[in-house]
């Protein structure tokens, strides 16, 4: 497998998500029943909500090389179903009447300084990647096995929330990578009119009147040339030199 093609797999909101997935489909099968839970809906709700976390920080990683605003588009789906599923556990305290751990609280520090250790497969990447992802999964058992709902609840609140904090920052990051290089389609765009350019210059085109650059033939959209042909300066946004074609 190539490393380009799975590079989520070295994310650490990747990894985080798949934690927070499984202990909330081991959270749904130890506390939902047919008690608290008659319809089953709220085992769906949650399981699939914590689903949806490393499926689109995934799929939005593998669009990274073709379409950075579905990038981060997919990556903010995931911070909203963590939010959903945020509010789903915090819903589970207060029912019981009960609240959710004081960021003062011994239990919520000793969860939030926990670190996540750094990837090291460079092969064999799916079997590597699951014990890795075990691993960091068994560093919250004291809590997540402590056979308390509370106990579980509180700590799934907290990595849900710290992981809604992990992913804000790599959509910054993607964001600020996207001012930078632009998306797909600014891609695309720059390299067709790169190639219009280069082939006026080859079919003897004028140049613009205002900079110099070679120009290339448009078709006007409005107005009353609406349809008609024009020549337009290639360096267009940034130069409006025309000339008609005569």
């Amino acid at each position: 497998m190539e490393i380009t093609r799975f590079g989520f797999y070295w994310l650490d909101t990747w990894v985080l998500a798949n934690v927070i997935q499984l202990a909330t489909q081991d959270f749904c099968m130890a506390y939902l029943n047919q008690h608290n839970d008659p319809c089953g809906r709220q085992y769906d709700q949650m399981t699939m909500a914590a689903r949806s976390a490393p499926a689109n920080i995934a799929e939005g990683s593998s669009r990274h090389a073709t379409s950075k605003e579905t990038e981060m588009k997919l990556t903010d789906v995931a911070r909203a179903t963590l939010a959903e599923l945020a509010n789903d556990y915090l819903n589970w305290l207060l029912r019981q009447e009960s609240i959710p751990w004081s960021m003062q609280s011994a239990d919520y520090q000793a969860v939030s300084s926990i670190h996540l250790d750094r990837p090291e497969y460079k092969d064999d990447i799916l079997h590597k990647s699951s014990i890795h992802i075990l691993a960091q999964k068994h560093k919250f058992d004291k809590w997540l096995k402590s056979g308390d709902s509370l106990t579980a609840a509180n700590c799934l609140l907290v990595l849900c929330n710290r992981l809604i904090q992990m992913i804000s920052r790599q959509i910054e990051r993607q964001l600020e990578t996207f001012k930078v290089e632009g998306g797909f389609t600014e891609g695309l765009t720059a390299e067709r009119l790169a190639f219009r350019a280069q082939q006026s210059v080859q079919a003897g085109a004028p140049t613009c009147p205002l900079c110099g650059k070679p120009m290339i033939k448009r078709v006007a959209k409005k107005g009353t040339n609406s349809g008609k042909e024009f020549w337009s300066c290639s360096a267009y946004p940034t130069c409006n030199g025309t000339r008609r074609i005569s």
